[in-house]
C-alpha cells in the first residue's frame, strides 16, 4: 500500500481484554490497531519493523505500568517520536501533570467518550503528519546543503590545484615540490594547533585551507621570463631581482581572478598571504615588504619552512641535493631570523613525517636523503 494512502497503525496497551476489544472496535473502521496486554508486548511491537503511529496507553498495569512503559519509549531514539496518550482511570492533576513530564501528549480518563477518543487521536495523527513532514524536509535540506557544500569544496579544490599546475608547467624543475610542501605546511599547522601562540589561529577550517592553498605558494612563476625561470645555472643581480617578483605577480593574480568573478573569494585569503609573503623572513630581511615577526603572517611562516627544506634537498640544475641532515643543519642558522622559532622547533620535532613526505613524494630520478 502505498505510504500516502496507507491506515495510521495505533497501538492500544491495555491488560484489561474488554478495554482491548472496546477500542479496537472503536478504532478499527478509521485505523489498523494493534493491541498489547503488557507493558513488555508494548515495548516490542514499537520496536518492530513497522512502528505504530500512536500509542493509547493505560497507566495502571502489573509489572510495568504505563509510566514505566512510556519513560522507556521517550528515552529510546527510535521510539521517541511516537506521541503517547494515556487512557486510565487515574484523573487526578497529579497523575496528568506526571505523565506530560514523561512525554505523553494527551491524558484520557476512563471510562472514554468515543467521540472524544475519536477527536484526539485524530487531532494528535495529524500533528505527528505535520511534524514527520517537517523532519524529512529538515533531513533533505541538511542532506542538500551538505551535497551542495561538498560541491563547492571540491570546486575550491579543482580551481586551486588548475592555478598551481600553471606554476608547475613553467617550472619542470620542481616536480613533485608543489605536494611536498602542501603535506609539509599540513604537518606543521596540526603539531601546532596546540601551541598557545597558535591555537587560537589553527583551528580544524583553517588547517584545511592552509593544506588548500600551499600549492599556490609559487603561482607567480607564470609570470617570470623563461629566461629566467628556466635559466640552467644561478641568476645574476638583476635576474634575482625580477625572479623576486613572483611573490606580487602571485598575489595579484589572485586578487585578479576575484575581480573577474566579482566578490571576494574568502578560501582565497590564505593563498594571498601565502604567495605573497613566503619569502619574508623573520628578522625583517625577506621580500617583497621586508615584514618581521609576527607581522609575517602565519600562513607563509610555515610555507617559509616548508619551502627552504625542499629547496635544498631537491637537485636543481645548478646545485646538487643536500641530505636531510645537511639540510637540518642549514636551516639551524635561520632560526629566529630567517624562520619563527616555534615554527622551526616544530620541524625539527617533526623530522621524521618530512622525510617520510619527501620520500613518498620523491621526484623522479631524485632520490630523497
Amino acid at each position: 500500500m502505498n505510504e500516502a494512502t496507507r491506515k495510521p497503525v495505533i497501538l492500544v496497551v491495555d491488560d484489561t481484554p474488554e478495554n482491548l476489544h472496546l477500542m479496537s472496535d472503536l478504532l478499527s473502521d478509521l485505523y489498523t490497531v494493534k493491541v498489547a496486554p503488557n507493558g513488555a508486548r508494548a515495548l516490542k511491537i514499537a520496536h518492530g519493523d513497522k512502528a505504530p503511529d500512536l500509542i493509547l496507553l493505560d497507566v495502571m498495569m502489573p509489572e510495568m505500568d504505563g509510566y514505566e512503559v512510556c519513560r522507556q519509549l521517550k528515552a529510546d531514539p527510535t521510539t521517541v517520536d511516537i506521541p503517547v496518550i494515556f487512557l486510565t482511570a487515574k484523573a487526578e492533576v497529579e497523575d496528568e501533570q506526571h505523565g506530560f513530564d514523561l512525554g505523553a501528549v494527551d491524558y484520557i480518563a476512563k471510562p472514554i467518550s468515543p467521540p472524544i477518543v475519536l477527536a484526539r487521536v485524530h487531532t494528535h495523527l495529524t500533528l505527528k503528519a505535520s511534524a514527520d513532514f517537517l523532519r524529512d524536509k529538515n533531513a533533505f535540506l541538511e542532506h542538500e546543503i551538505e551535497r551542495r557544500t561538498d560541491e563547492v569544496r571540491a570546486l575550491q579544490d579543482v580551481t586551486i590545484l588548475t592555478m598551481a599546475s600553471l606554476a608547475e608547467t613553467r617550472d619542470n624543475d620542481t616536480g613533485n615540490h608543489i605536494l611536498r610542501t602542501q603535506y609539509y605546511v599540513k604537518v606543521l599547522a596540526e603539531h601546532l594547533q596546540d601551541h598557545p601562540r597558535f591555537a587560537a589561529t589553527l583551528t580544524p577550517r583553517y588547517v584545511e585551507l592552509l593544506f588548500k592553498s600551499a600549492p599556490l605558494h609559487d603561482i607567480g612563476k607564470v609570470g617570470i621570463p623563461d629566461r629566467i625561470l628556466l635559466k640552467p645555472g644561478r641568476l645574476d643581480f638583476d635576474e634575482f631581482e625580477i625572479m623576486k617578483t613572483h611573490t606580487t605577480l602571485g598575489r595579484d593574480a589572485i586578487v585578479v581572478a576575484e575581480q573577474r568573478l566579482g566578490v571576494s573569494v574568502p578560501f582565497l585569503d590564505t593563498a594571498k598571504e601565502i604567495s605573497y609573503s613566503h619569502q619574508e623572513k623573520w628578522d625583517g630581511s625577506g621580500y617583497p615588504e621586508g615584514l618581521a615577526g609576527e607581522a609575517i603572517p602565519l600562513s607563509a611562516r610555515l610555507m617559509a619552512v616548508a619551502d627552504v627544506y625542499d629547496a635544498l634537498i631537491c637537485r636543481r640544475v645548478y646545485k646538487a641535493a643536500k641530505t636531510h641532515q645537511e639540510a637540518v643543519d642549514i636551516m639551524a642558522e635561520g632560526r629566529g631570523s630567517h624562520f619563527d622559532p616555534d615554527v622551526y622547533d616544530a620541524f625539527m620535532r617533526l623530522q621524521p613525517e618530512f622525510q617520510a613526505i619527501a620520500a613518498r613524494y620523491a621526484d623522479k630520478d631524485d632520490a630523497a636523503h
